[in-house]
């Protein structure tokens, strides 16, 4: 026979006599097959590290108990059938380890008080004030009179078109060049 701890947790919203009822449900299950219970230890409500199923708060089972292989496997089926149980794990000991897991402290006690005596004031000296010199005023530039503004430019004059024969005339002529039958005719 080898020794387990099955741990489980059970959903919050369920009554305490409903929550009892299941714990012993599932109990009898380890003498049914031939199992023998060391201890079942109940931690009660407690705060889960994440949420699961939408829960913060769970109620925590441990047994602790003596059997064989099967017994462990017919708990983790009754646990997946039963919506109350929101999570399981089962652990398989050594020989030697026949003790249960310790449950976590609730709430860790208050360091004794100790009588704080205040700080002795640290006094900083203050700077001195730093000599600031006026800067100079800006020149004020005021606006010239009327007189003294530019006249406007004269409007550019608009040419007008020449007509095409004058274009023609101002056109350099092309040259001719002489065409290579004539040039071939010269040199004989």
């Amino acid at each position: 026979m080898r020794i387990y701890e099955t741990a489980f947790l059970i959903a919050p919203n369920l009554s305490e006599e409903d929550t009892d009822k299941l714990i012993q449900q599932m109990a009898d299950v380890i003498p049914a097959k031939k199992g023998k219970m060391i201890h079942i230890d109940k931690w009660g409500k407690r705060k889960l590290a994440y949420q699961i199923k939408k829960f913060e708060v769970a109620f925590y089972v441990f047994f602790l108990y003596k059997g064989e292989a099967d017994i462990p496997s017919e708990l983790e089926r009754r646990f997946k059938q039963n919506e109350a149980v929101i999570r399981y794990l089962t652990v398989k000991k050594e020989e030697g380890e026949e003790e249960i897991t310790p449950p976590k402290k609730a709430k860790p006690k208050p360091y004794p008080k100790a009588e704080l005596k205040p700080e002795p004031e640290v006094v900083e000296p203050k700077p001195e004030p730093e000599i600031v010199e006026p800067k100079p005023e800006p020149e004020i530039v005021e606006p010239k009179p009327e007189t003294e503004i530019a006249e406007p430019k004269p409007e550019p004059e608009i040419v007008e078109p020449k007509p095409e024969t004058e274009i023609a005339e101002l056109k350099p002529e092309k040259k001719k060049k002489p065409s290579k039958e004539k040039s071939k005719a010269e040199e004989k």
